[in-house]
């Protein structure tokens, strides 16, 4: 396209100055909510995800191959000491925790429930996990070998034991015997994740291999990445420094929880259904302006048809000032939406009377929303495209011009 096509196209779209900045301005409205809406749903399921890793599953976790899918207490990884320090040792990787679980019988004087029990190092896991600093009465586990235990608030209240209680733990190890033993409650958390909090007991790892058999083994190593987004990359590196002969894997948190995946996939395709009602309108806008200004100027286009220019030129003219319009809209709108997202990134975005519900999830009251190149590109991206399509019809219009008879059309 040449300078002269570009300089005609943008003194056409100001003759009608007050049509062309109501235009403009609905773009700018549209492309700026978009920015702040989807970086604000992108920080929320940020900081979602970091919440719900850090109680249990972690960022990542290395596992013996088929653990994920049937956790049986026999498929450990072997040398777990070995192994950890060659995960520790991958770029990317924070902190590590090593982790035994079984499935047992917990039984007080009064009742008895199907737990999990979980062996951890109590300071390898306060790296990793939020759930030792949710104990709410007593403390968590002190060393990484004794018989005491920690448990989850609902556990407790259907075991009806308190700090001080004893437990009777009966289950099987890994070698076939009976793993039985008897564990005193130091501490009762709450999480606020359900699962956790009514089905799972943390006992010290070193008491858990003396009751399940299973020396020098653990079944997960969880992991603490220096950044989450990393993932992928994390994945492919411990892929190469993992032992070969132990068919261990790596798995990521939306392997490890699926189920939080789909609910994330799912509220970003409902939130793009209010997004697009959005984008439709600003569409509207520019279909109306550059439709009323195909009828507006039938004659002028007579002319040019006339005097050799081809349909071909004419509808590139009106694409060209199709994206000098909305490109002018979305910068502006690009520019403040980035400013609203800095503004909320500083001070936080409150929902007014949410802050005790969000306590109970041990959710942070205010979302801090940052800037991403997904959140500043996608939604000013789908209007620019859609308003293409828009231009089908404008364009369809040119089309049937008759040189003589757009001539003779008064306007």
């Amino acid at each position: 396209m040449s300078t002269l096509s570009f300089a005609l196209a943008w003194r056409n779209i100001w003759r009608h100055p007050r049509r062309t900045i109501l235009t403009v301005l609905a773009a700018a409205f549209t492309a700026a909510i978009l920015i702040f809406f989807t970086s604000l749903q992108y920080s929320s399921y940020s900081m979602m995800i970091n919440v719900a890793t850090t109680v249990y599953h972690g960022h990542m976790q290395v596992q013996r191959e088929g653990y994920l899918e049937d956790p049986s207490i026999r498929k450990v990884i072997h040398d777990a000491s070995e192994v950890r320090a060659a995960v520790q040792a991958v770029p990317g990787v924070v902190a590590v925790s090593t982790r035994g679980q079984a499935f047992a019988l917990a039984s007080s004087e009064e009742r008895t429930f199907g737990v999990q029990v979980v062996g951890v190092v109590p300071e390898e896991e306060r790296q990793v996990s939020s759930l030792p600093s949710n104990v709410r009465i007593g403390t968590y586990l002190g060393s990484h070998e004794g018989y005491e235990a920690v448990i989850g608030a609902p556990l407790a209240r259907n075991l009806r034991v308190e700090l001080g209680d004893e437990v009777t733990l009966l289950g099987q190890g890994q070698d076939g015997s009976l793993a039985a033993s008897v564990v005193t409650v130091v501490g009762i958390f709450e999480s606020g994740a359900r699962e956790v909090d009514s089905g799972m007991i943390h006992i010290p790892y070193k008491t858990f291999t003396e009751i399940f058999s299973m020396p020098e083994a653990a079944h997960s190593l969880v992991l603490k990445l220096e950044d989450l987004d990393d993932d992928r990359a994390v994945q492919t590196r411990l892929i190469r420094a993992l032992p070969s002969d132990q068919k261990l894997r790596a798995l990521r948190w939306d392997e490890l929880m699926p189920g939080m995946k789909q609910s994330i996939e799912l509220d970003m395709v409902s939130g793009w259904f209010f997004y697009f009602g959005l984008i439709l309108v600003v569409v509207f806008s520019i279909l109306n302006t550059f439709l009323m200004s195909v009828l507006e100027r039938t004659r002028e286009f007579g002319v040019m048809l006339a005097i050799g220019v081809r349909l071909r030129e004419l509808r590139s003219l009106l694409y060209i000032e199709a994206t000098l319009l909305t490109l002018v809209g979305l910068l502006l709108g690009m520019f403040f939406g980035s400013l609203i997202v800095f503004y909320f990134g500083f001070y936080g975005f409150y929902v007014p009377g949410s802050e005790e519900a969000l306590k109970i999830w041990n959710l942070p009251a205010a979302i801090y929303t940052r800037i991403s190149l997904a959140s500043l590109f996608i939604g000013p991206s789908v209007i620019l495209i859609v308003s293409y399509i828009s231009l089908l019809y404008p364009s369809y219009l040119l089309g049937t011009l008759q040189p003589i008879e757009a001539m003779r059309r008064q306007t």
